[in-house]
Order: structure tokens, then C-alpha cells, then sequence
């Protein structure tokens, strides 16, 4: 049997640019008003709320929630639709925070492989002490060495490297 539109989730229904894609490819924002918020805040709460539902909570018609979430995802403020999984659960049991110095202006090219390295799950440029802060997660203490020791270090523009085990993680639930 068929799924009806209004019943559909929006990850079944629209297309999303690739997590790869820069800024400078998608088309300015337009500016969120009250509705786009509430939407964004529902989805983030549950991607896999129907267009139907999320019509009804923020009180438009399916067609515009529909038209709403399409826009959003063009523009690129929704990236994407996922699940929030526990690592541990998933054989993924040992999570670090690794910080990077890395070579000057060498910020893409270090970047597109750190998206190779297995278990790597957030990569960010920042300032101060360090260069970049890249979160792992591996199946033990053993593959998490493999990934700090030799694929790290084998990367030329890595300068250093220091490595933060995580204990204990939480995802938070977006603020309602």
C-alpha cells in the first residue's frame, strides 16, 4: 500500500545536499521566521516525524510544512536526516577527542582525509591551543591506537596530536 504525502516523513521525501558540500554551493539563506524555527526545533527532536504532524504542531497546511522543509533543506540549513545512535551499543565502545596542530593553510587537504579515517564522526577547524578537534569512535583501545598512531601520524601536514578518551558521552535533546 502506498504512503500518502502527509503521511511521509521529510527524509523520504526531499533531497539534501551531500555532508561534503561547502557553504559557498548552496544558494544564500533566507531568513527563518517563527514557523521555520518550530519546525526546525521538531525535526530536530524527531526526524522521522511525519508531514502530517509537523503540519498540525506548527498549524499550516501540509502543502506549506511540505514547501517549508523542501526550502529549508535547498538552502541548506537542514543538512540532513539521521539517527542518533549509542556508540558502545553499536560495537563502538572507545570515543576520543583528538586534537591537531597541523601544517599553516593546510586545512582542506587535511580535512579530506580525516573524513577517510575509519570511526571519525565530527571534524572541526577551531582557534586557540590547537587546529582542529576530531571525535572517533572505535570498537576498543587497540583500534583507537591504530587510528592516533598510524594513520594520524601518517599524515604529513599533522604537526601533533593529542589524544582525550572519553568516559562517559550524552546527546542532548534540542532545548524546547
Amino acid at each position: 500500500m502506498a504512503e500518502r504525502r502527509g503521511d511521509m516523513a521529510p527524509e523520504q521525501m526531499a533531497e539534501y545536499p551531500e555532508s561534503g558540500e561547502s557553504a559557498q554551493e548552496l544558494p544564500p539563506a533566507r531568513p527563518l521566521d517563527a514557523i521555520d524555527r518550530d519546525i526546525l526545533q521538531m525535526l530536530q527532536a524527531d526526524g522521522r516525524a511525519s508531514i502530517r504532524s509537523v503540519a498540525e504542531r506548527v498549524h499550516v497546511s501540509r502543502a506549506n510544512a511540505y514547501a517549508r522543509i523542501n526550502r529549508l533543506v535547498e538552502d541548506g540549513v537542514i543538512r540532513g536526516f539521521g539517527a542518533r545512535v549509542d556508540h558502545e551499543r553499536a560495537g563502538q565502545g572507545t570515543s576520543a577527542y583528538i586534537t591537531l596542530k597541523i601544517v599553516q593553510n593546510t586545512w582542506r587537504t587535511v580535512r579530506e582525509q580525516l573524513r577517510r579515517l575509519p570511526g571519525a564522526s565530527h571534524i572541526a577547524l577551531v582557534g586557540g591551543d590547537f587546529d582542529v578537534l576530531l571525535l572517533v569512535h572505535t570498537p576498543d583501545n587497540r583500534a583507537l591506537r591504530e587510528v592516533v598512531l598510524t594513520r594520524l601520524q601518517a599524515i604529513p601536514e599533522v604537526l601533533s596530536t593529542r589524544t582525550l578518551l572519553v568516559f562517559e558521552e550524552e546527546d542532548l535533546e534540542p532545548q524546547g
